[in-house]
């Protein structure tokens, strides 16, 4: 849903002049300006990094739920799937812009009680730390789904069915602990643009930077 959003404004979004969309399964959409890399090990990169050259930044939306996982299967799902493209990005395009979006209440001193939280921080801290132009984590605290979106992950819709009538409320009053998509994708474009003042953005922090003329 979130690489959705995203997409989607980048698309409408003027100042972006090419998208390439890497995933593992046609995405369903056509433009112009769209070429999609079907690849399937998001580990390796090593057979398509001709293709990933010539882009100025990358919206990295990957992620699973830490749901049912060990701290092993998750960082590995987590920590190891972002560094690994970071790392063939960073390759392809020296100091290309990278904006991570990762979850709020990340833990970065990586020591909390909460597993997914170190997970989050130890992934984020790396990051950081790789010369990127410009880099920003996205601390997404809920994002509203589009009408007609139905997610693959059954507790997840599950969840946005019991959620659907306090969204509206969460959105204007919250804010910025839900965003819709546009606010996000407008947020993720400025950090490529080196916008943002911050490295490590709270729901409040992107829903202002989205909402910025």
């Amino acid at each position: 849903m979130v690489g959705s959003a995203v997409l989607g404004q980048c698309l409408a979004d003027p100042d972006v002049e090419a998208v390439l969309s890497v995933s593992r399964r046609p995405g369903g959409r056509s433009h112009p300006r769209l070429r999609e890399l079907l690849h399937q090990d998001f580990f390796d990169y090593s057979g398509v990094t001709a293709e990933l050259k010539g882009y100025d930044a990358c919206f990295f939306a990957l992620g699973l739920s830490s749901v049912g996982r060990s701290e092993t299967e998750y960082t590995r799902d987590t920590y190891e799937l972002a560094v690994s493209a970071a790392k063939a990005l960073l390759e392809a395009n020296p100091g290309m812009s990278f904006c991570y979006v990762s979850g709020q209440g990340t833990d970065s001193t990586e020591k909390g009680p909460v597993m997914w939280a170190r997970v989050k921080g130890r992934t984020e801290n790396a990051l950081l730390a790789m010369p990127f132009s410009h880099a920003a984590m996205i601390r997404l605290g809920a994002l509203q789904p589009p009408p007609g979106f139905r997610s693959r992950t059954a507790w997840i819709r599950w969840a946005y069915v019991f959620m659907a009538p306090l969204l509206p409320l969460l959105k204007l009053f919250g804010n910025g602990l839900v965003l819709d998509g546009p606010t996000l994708g407008r947020a993720m474009i400025r950090v490529a643009q080196g916008k943002a003042d911050k490295t490590v953005l709270l729901p409040r922090d992107v829903y202002q930077l989205g909402r910025a003329s």
